[in-house]
C-alpha cells in the first residue's frame, strides 16, 4: 500500500491505492478545495490520478505557477464548449495556455464580433457555475480518429494523424463537450472562477500562411477575481501607454506600409535614440572594446560557412549583383570574426572586445510585426569578446557588472536572470559545455545573483545567460544575453597563438544589453508612459513667456541654457499661458519654464514639472545646477496614471 511523502517531508501512509484528491484531503480541506492538480514522482497529473505505489507528490493550487496554467488551460476548453454550444457549426482547433491567458483558434463561416465575444463569455460563465465535472479517458489512435471526424471535427482528426503511433491519446470531456488534451485539468469547470475574453484576431492552420484561415479568440483567466481586475487595470494601463500612439502624439517615429517593419524616425525620436546610442558607446569606451563597423550587404558564401543561411535562410533577405548572391546582414557576428582574422593574434591579445551598433534586417513574418517591439530592420548593440577558455569567468563577470549598471541607470533594477544549459542537438564536447556552464553559472552565483535553470534551452554553440527587464506594469522584457561560442570562431578560421606556442581557436563571446535599440526605446516609452527622465528627454525643457514684451528675455534664457548642453525650447506664440502649458504637458516635456514681468525683474524663472507642480521662481544658476544634478543621478519617477 502506498507511502505518500510530502515537499515538507511529512509521510503519509494509506491502505489502499488513493487519488491525488484523495491525498490533498487528508492534508487538510482548504487545501483539498483549493487544489486543481498534482505532481506525483514530478509530473503533473489531475487530481483523479490514482497512486499505487510509494510516492513524492505535491498538490497544486493557482498560487503556484503550474496550478494557474492548469486554470488557464481549462479555461481554454471552456471557451471551446461555448463555441461550440452556441456554434455548433464551428470546429474547433488548437487552444493553448500562452503569457496571462489562452487562445482557441476556430474554423468559422463568418467572422466573429464583439457581440459573439459578449455572448460566449456569458455562455462560459454560465458552464463555470454548473461546476460540471470534468473527466479524462484514454483512446486507440484511429478510434480517437473517427470519434472527431464522426463529429465533424477534421482539424482534430488531422492533428491525432500527426500523433506518432503508440503514443496515448487522452481526450477531456465535461458536460456534452470532448477535448483532445494531454492535461491536466481542473476536477470541475467551477473552479474556473475569474476569466475574461478579450480580442479576435486571425490565424493561420499550424502558423502556416499557406494554410486556411482561423479565427483565434484570445482571454485571460486567473486564480480570483481580485487578479484578474488587477490585470484588466494593467492591460488599460498599457493600452494608454502604447508606444505607437505615444510615437505619433510625441512626434517620434512612423511607420508605413512602404516599409514594413521599419522605422521612419522624427527629429525628436532621433534625438532619444542618439542620447542612447552616445551613453552605450561611452560604457564602452569605459570598458575597453574597440568600436566597429561592418558591411550591411555581404556575400552569401560566408553565411554559408557561418552556419547562419541553413538554419536562418527564410528571414534573410537577398540581393544580386554580377552573378553573386548577396545576404543583407541579419546579424554581426560572422563580420566581426573577419575583422579579428586580420593580423596574427596572440595570447596577449586576448580577451579582445569587439563592438558594433550594427545595423540588421530580418525579413519577420508581417503578421508579427509591431511597432517598435518587433520590426524588420533594427540596430543592436552588439558585442562580441574572443578569448580564451580559461578567461570566460572573468569576461562574463565583468559584462554582468556593466549590463546592471546600464540598466539601473535606465531606471531597472528587477532583473530577472535566467542560465541556458547544454540541449540535446549541439555541437563540442561534454568536457567544453562543462567548462563553460560552469564558468556562467561561478559567474552568476559570485554576484549573488537569483537566477532560474533552463535545462536544454541552451544554443547549439553554447550555454548562455538571459537578462530580462520587469517594467512598472510587472511585464517582463527579455534584453540582454551573453552566450558561449565553440563553434563559429572554428567555422570561419579564428585562431590565436597560444603560450605554448601552438594555434588554439577562441572561444567567442556573443553579448548584448540593450537588444535592438527600437526595441528598447519602445519598452522605455511604455515604460515612463513618455515621459522621460531628464537626461533621456529629447526636449528637456521649454520656456514659456507671457507677453510679447518677454520675449526677448525667453531668448536669452534659452541662449545661456543651449550653450550649456541642455535641450532647451521656446514658445513665443501669441496664445494664453494656460494653453501653452497644457500643450507642452501633454507632449511630456520635463520642465516648463515660465517668463514674465516678476521673473524679468528679478532675473529668474518659474518652474512648473509635467505633472502639474508649481516649483516656483528660481535663479538661472540654481536651476542649471538642479538639472546637472538630476542628469547626473539619471533620476527618474515612474507613476502609474490613476
Amino acid at each position: 500500500m502506498p507511502v505518500v511523502t510530502l515537499p515538507d517531508g511529512k509521510q503519509l501512509a494509506f491502505d489502499h491505492p488513493v487519488t491525488v484528491k484523495q491525498v490533498a484531503e487528508a492534508i487538510g480541506p482548504g487545501l483539498a478545495k483549493a487544489a486543481v492538480a498534482g505532481r506525483v514522482n514530478g509530473r503533473l497529473v489531475d487530481l483523479s490520478a490514482v497512486i499505487h505505489q510509494d510516492a513524492r507528490v505535491e498538490i497544486i493550487t493557482p498560487k503556484e505557477e503550474e496550478g494557474l496554467e492548469v486554470v488557464r488551460h481549462s479555461t481554454a476548453h471552456l471557451l471551446a464548449q461555448a463555441v461550440k454550444e452556441l456554434y455548433p457549426e464551428a470546429q474547433v482547433t488548437i487552444g493553448p495556455v500562452i503569457e496571462d491567458g489562452f487562445y482557441y483558434d476556430f474554423a468559422f463561416e463568418r467572422s466573429f464580433t464583439p457581440e459573439d465575444l459578449e455572448k460566449i463569455e456569458q455562455k462560459m460563465q454560465q458552464l463555470a457555475k454548473a461546476a460540471m465535472p470534468v473527466e479524462r479517458k484514454e483512446m486507440p489512435r484511429d478510434e480517437a480518429v473517427e470519434f472527431f471526424r464522426r463529429q465533424g471535427e477534421e482539424y482534430k482528426a488531422k492533428i491525432i494523424e500527426d500523433i506518432p503511433p503508440g503514443e496515448t491519446i487522452s481526450l477531456y470531456s465535461q458536460g456534452g463537450f470532448t477535448d483532445l488534451c494531454r492535461g491536466p485539468h481542473v476536477p470541475d469547470t467551477g473552479k474556473l472562477k475569474a476569466f475574461k475574453l478579450t480580442k479576435v484576431a486571425g490565424a493561420y492552420w499550424r502558423g502556416d500562411s499557406r494554410n486556411e484561415m482561423l479565427q483565434r479568440i484570445y482571454g485571460t483567466a486567473w486564480a480570483d477575481k481580485k487578479q484578474l481586475k488587477q490585470y484588466l487595470r494593467r492591460l488599460e494601463e498599457a493600452e494608454k501607454r502604447d508606444h505607437r500612439k505615444l510615437g505619433r502624439q510625441l512626434d517620434l517615429f512612423h511607420i508605413q506600409e512602404e516599409a514594413p517593419g521599419m522605422v521612419f524616425w522624427h527629429d525628436k525620436g532621433w534625438r532619444i535614440y542618439q542620447i542612447i546610442e552616445q551613453y552605450i558607446r561611452e560604457k564602452l569606451r569605459q570598458h575597453d572594446y574597440q568600436e566597429v563597423k561592418t558591411p550591411l550587404v555581404v556575400d552569401r558564401s560566408l553565411w554559408e560557412k557561418s552556419g547562419h543561411w541553413d538554419k536562418f535562410q527564410d528571414m534573410i533577405f537577398t540581393t544580386h549583383s554580377e552573378n553573386r548572391d548577396y545576404a543583407i546582414k541579419p546579424m554581426n557576428c560572422p563580420c566581426h570574426v573577419q575583422i579579428y582574422n586580420q593580423g596574427l593574434k596572440s595570447y596577449r591579445d586576448l580577451p579582445l572586445r569587439m563592438a558594433e551598433f550594427g545595423s540588421c534586417h530580418r525579413n519577420e513574418p508581417s503578421g508579427t510585426l509591431h511597432g517598435l517591439m518587433r520590426v524588420r530592420s533594427f540596430v543592436q548593440d552588439d558585442a562580441h569578446i574572443f578569448c580564451a577558455e580559461s578567461q570566460i569567468q572573468e569576461e562574463v563577470s565583468a559584462f554582468i557588472d556593466l549590463l546592471f549598471e546600464v540598466y539601473k541607470d535606465f531606471g531597472f533594477e528587477d532583473v530577472p536572470v535566467k542560465l541556458s544549459t547544454r540541449p540535446e542537438n549541439r555541437v563540442g564536447s561534454d568536457e567544453i559545455w562543462d567548462k563553460a556552464e560552469k564558468a556562467l553559472e561561478e559567474a552568476l552565483n559570485r554576484k549573488g545573483l537569483d537566477w532560474q535553470l533552463q535545462p536544454g534551452e541552451g544554443a547549439f554553440y553554447g550555454p548562455k545567460i538571459e537578462f530580462a527587464l520587469k517594467d512598472c506594469l510587472n511585464r517582463i522584457w527579455q534584453l540582454g544575453t551573453i552566450q558561449v561560442d565553440f563553434s563559429m570562431p572554428g567555422r570561419l578560421g579564428a585562431t590565436y597563438i597560444a603560450e605554448d606556442g601552438s594555434r588554439q581557436t577562441p572561444v567567442m563571446l556573443h553579448r548584448a544589453i540593450l537588444g535592438s535599440l527600437e526595441r528598447f526605446i519602445g519598452i522605455l516609452l511604455e515604460h515612463y508612459a513618455g515621459l522621460l527622465p531628464l537626461w533621456l528627454a529629447p526636449v528637456q525643457a521649454v520656456i514659456l513667456n507671457i507677453t510679447d514684451r518677454h520675449k526677448d528675455y525667453a531668448l536669452q534664457i534659452q541662449e545661456i541654457l543651449s550653450s550649456q548642453g541642455f535641450r532647451v525650447e521656446t514658445d513665443l506664440r501669441n496664445e494664453k499661458i494656460g494653453y501653452k502649458i497644457r500643450e507642452h504637458s501633454m507632449q511630456r516635456v520635463p520642465y516648463l519654464l515660465i517668463v514674465g514681468d516678476k521673473e524679468m525683474e528679478s532675473k529668474q524663472v518659474t518652474v512648473r514639472t509635467q505633472q502639474g507642480e508649481d516649483k516656483g521662481a528660481m535663479p538661472l544658476e540654481s536651476l542649471v545646477s538642479w538639472f546637472d544634478e538630476q542628469i547626473r543621478a539619471k533620476q527618474a519617477v515612474v507613476e502609474l496614471e490613476s
